[in-house]
């Protein structure tokens, strides 16, 4: 008789941990076939750049000037650039 439930986790890991402690035959009755994947990859990766700090407030005081975060106003620059 079985007692124990699928958990409830969205840390790799944690999941990880746990299938190798059980076994998946265990919880046949519990499984079901998704369409997309689970743990997709990111299609963005984060950059850090350097920036004297008037460098920044001038940013930011840009950026509130258009009702944007300063990272998007730094986004957009950078994307305008590259489309240069």
């Amino acid at each position: 008789m079985k007692t124990q439930k699928l958990p409830r986790i969205d840390s790799i890991d944690e999941l990880a941990q746990f299938w190798d402690a059980h076994d998946l035959t265990d919880f046949e009755d519990e499984l079901e076939v998704v369409a997309a994947p689970v743990f997709a990859p990111k299609a963005e990766a984060v950059m850090k750049i350097h920036l004297r700090r008037q460098d920044i407030a001038a940013v930011t005081r840009i950026a509130r000037s258009r009702g944007l975060a300063g990272e998007s106003l730094v986004r957009e620059w950078v994307l305008e650039k590259l489309r240069e």
